[in-house]
This record gives structure tokens, sequence and C-alpha cells, in this order.
């Protein structure tokens, strides 16, 4: 049953989408800048790429900082005075000096980026039902994969009108706006939990074996995805004699997949539940990558056949993800910021070590990136057969 936190659920939750869409562009919308940057301001080539490093650290510092803070002064005033500093920063950078300035401003811009995505889920799942809220959950998730896309297009355009400062007026304009709006509208936002309830704590979460069925191997089949997306360029171009377009087409295909399975899952769990649709997409994206290993091991080595492969894992993550989640979201026993957060690090983590692994064998063709994408959905499929299920007796308001 849905709790009616505010008149206009729908609303909030589009708001809440755009916050989150404005955080991604603070990496996408600069991007177009990146490879001229050291030419407007003082710096190396090797300086301006950190503009990116930078904002990416803070944002992980962030995700665990914003998972106490919303705990001790509430997600609704950490989300507005976030976005508020994000868009002043934003501004501020286009007054640096110099490169290390502005790679301090972006480490501080990225802290304050994070909020949106930790808060988000929670705030989506006290505006719906916990069919109402996979349903959106799906939806933001389906905008998010398109962002990295539309993004850099977007920026590309700025660049061109106003020189690389114009992203960062745009994104701070934007963002100062729509802090603007949940400030003058504080009831479009639902009200932050009783404080005395959540006394939580990560090493709490991380002790938790229901939390980490579902927050671990959600992380574990997103990481798993992105490791092999960031390791496929190099290995389709180098180790397989294929091209870009062969990497394009893998995404795209794979991208249109998964926004549709993530829009059509709250439909099956309505009809199956949760729990058949989190197993269903997770043994797809694991069979996925075990079928690419194998082409791997023993295809003709033609790098075509990958989308199709690939289909299955871009799929599987799109009926798991909306509803696992949100069963990590749930399994925080009304922890929803830490929960979120640190699922949100855990693949952030698990996607950069999967790179890093493999980064030295990259030269070596498909065979050790499809072996790191496989072992990562294989233990994705582990938790979900050795961590016990979260109750209906745990799921909190």
């Amino acid at each position: 049953m849905t709790e009616k936190t505010t008149p206009y659920p729908v609303l909030a939750c589009i708001l809440i989408v755009l916050g989150t869409v404005l955080s991604i562009a603070g990496i996408d919308l600069v991007l177009p800048a990146i490879p001229t940057l050291h030419e407007a301001l003082p710096g190396s080539e090797e300086a301006a790429q950190l503009v990116i490093a930078c904002f990416v650290a803070g944002s992980a510092a962030g995700l665990l900082l914003f998972g106490m803070l919303g705990e001790r002064y509430g997600r609704r005033r950490c989300l507005v005075y976030a976005l508020l500093v994000y868009g002043v920063l934003s501004g501020i950078a286009t007054l640096s000096p110099d490169m290390w300035t502005l790679l301090g401003v972006r480490f501080f811009q990225g802290l304050a980026s994070a909020a949106p995505a930790v808060f988000a889920p929670g705030i989506i799942r006290a505006l719906f039902s916990e069919q109402g809220a996979t349903r959106a959950i799906g939806v933001l998730s389906s905008i998010e994969s398109l962002t990295p896309a539309g993004a850099p297009v977007i920026g590309l355009w700025l660049v061109q009108q106003g020189g690389w400062k114009l992203p960062f007026f745009v994104t701070a304009g934007l963002a100062v706006i729509l802090s603007v709006v949940f400030m003058a509208w504080g009831g479009i936002l639902p009200p932050s939990k009783d404080q005395a309830r959540q006394k939580g704590s990560y090493w709490r979460l991380i002790a938790s074996p229901v939390f980490l069925r579902y927050g671990l191997s959600h992380a574990l089949v997103v990481g798993g995805l992105l490791a092999f997306v960031f390791g496929a360029p190099a290995v389709i171009v180098n180790g397989m004699g294929g091209t870009m377009m062969h990497f394009i087409t893998m995404q795209v295909v794979g991208i249109t997949c998964f926004i549709i399975a993530s829009n059509i899952t709250g439909n099956f769990v309505k009809r199956f539940g949760p729990e058949p649709m989190i197993t269903f997409g997770t043994a797809m994206a694991a069979i996925g990558a075990g079928l690419v290993l194998l082409f791997a091991l023993f295809g003709n080595g033609d790098p075509i056949w990958l989308a199709p492969l690939f289909v299955l894992v871009n799929a599987g993550l799109g009926f798991r993800g909306p509803p696992g989640f949100l069963r990590a979201i749930m399994a925080g026993q009304g922890d929803d910021d830490r929960a979120s957060s640190l699922t949100i690090l855990w693949i952030f983590g698990i996607a950069a070590l999967g790179t890093a692994a493999v980064s030295p064998f990259i030269e070596d063709g498909l065979v050790p990136l499809a072996i790191a994408g496989a072992g990562l959905q294989g233990a994705a499929m582990l938790c979900l057969v050795l961590l016990p299920r979260l109750q209906p007796a745990e799921i909190t308001a």
C-alpha cells in the first residue's frame, strides 16, 4: 500500500530524476572540453585528464558522507543544500586561474554531486508502493543509462558555442534552479523518517547477510558489466581485429535491451514477485557472460557476435536491477541512505578493480576479459544461492 507522503509523487520523482541526471552530467557534459582544456588554462594535458578523475574521487567520498549525513540532518535538507553547493561550485570552476585550482574545485563538486544518487532510491521508495517504486527505479536506470550517450553530444555543442566554461555555467544554472524549487516547494519531497529509528552504520550493513544478498549481488552484476564494457574497446580493436563500430553496435543493442527490460520488469514483479525476477535476471546475466566466455574459448573470433551474446547480460541486469536495488534498500532496515550509498560504492569499486585486474592481459584478446566478466556474474549468482532472503517481517515502511 502506498504511503501518501506528497500530493505530487510523479512530479517529485521527475525532479529527483533530473537531480541524478545533473550529477551524472558533471562528468559527461564536461568530457568534450577535456582535449583542449590545457590550451585555455595553465597546465598539462595529463592534468586535464585528472579533471574527470578528481570528480569521480569526490563522488566516491560523497557517497559515504551523504549516507551518514542523511541520517543526522534529513535527506530532504541534505539534498537541497548539496544541489545548491554543486551548482555554486560549477560556477566557481569557471573562475579557476589554473588547472590545479580547477582540480580542487572538481573534487568538491564531485562530492556534492553524490547526494542525488544516495537519496533518490530512498525518496522513490517513500513516494510509491514496492511495485510503483520498482517501475520508477526502472525508469531512473533507463535515463541514467542514456545520459552518458547524450550528454557528451550536448556538451560538445556547448563547447563549440561558448568554450569550456559554458557546460559548467549550464550545470550551475540548472542545479541552483532545482535546489530553489525544492526550497520553495518543500512539501514536494517526502519527509525524512523519525531520526530515532535510524541508528545504523556501514558496518552493520556489511555484517548483514540479507543486505549482502541484494546489495553485493547487484554490485557484482553491474560492476561486472561495466568492467567488461571498459575493457571491450581495446580488446575488440587490438585483440580481435575489429573496429569501434563493433563496440558501438554492442553498446547500442545492449543499452536498448536493458532499457526495455528495466521498464517492463515492474509488470513481471507484479505477476511473479520480486525474488523470482531477481533470480531470473541474475541467472540470465550469468548465462550471457558464460556464453561470451565460451565464444572467447571456442568461437571464430568475429567481434560481430559480441552484440547478440552480450544482450543477455544487459537484459538480465534490466530484469533484476530495479527489484534488486529496491530490495537492497529494504534490507537496510530503515537505513536507506547508507544502503544506497554502499551499494553504489561497491559498483564503483568492483568495476574499477575488475578493469585494473584485466588491464595487464588486455592484449591477450577476449579470454581474460570474458573470464573476469563470467566470474563476477557467477559470484552474483552465488550470493543469491548462499545468502538468506529478506523476510516480509523485515520490510520496514
